[in-house]
C-alpha cells in the first residue's frame, strides 16, 4: 500500500475523509505489525493532506476489526 495511490482518488473527489478496508483470509482480525504501520503512515499522510482516516477496518468471512473502536486511530 502506497499512501501516493490510496490518496490520489480522494484528492481527485475532493473528498474530506476515507475508511480504509481489507481483508485478512485466514480469518484473524487482529492487525498485523504491517496493517500497524501502514495505518500510522497513512492517518499521518491524511493529516497533511487535510483528509481524514475514519476508520481502517479488517474484515473476514465472520467477523471485523475496527482500528477505530479499538483505539488505534
Amino acid at each position: 500500500v502506497h499512501p501516493r495511490e490510496t490518496f490520489a482518488p480522494a484528492i481527485e473527489l475532493r473528498a474530506a475523509g476515507l475508511i480504509l478496508v481489507h481483508n485478512h483470509p485466514s480469518g484473524g482480525t487482529e492487525p498485523s505489525h504491517d496493517d500497524l504501520d501502514i495505518t500510522r503512515r497513512l492517518v499521518e499522510c491524511g493529516k497533511l493532506l487535510g483528509i481524514d482516516i475514519v476508520d481502517h477496518l479488517i474484515i473476514t468471512a465472520d467477523a471485523h476489526y475496527s482500528f477505530k473502536l479499538n483505539g488505534r486511530i
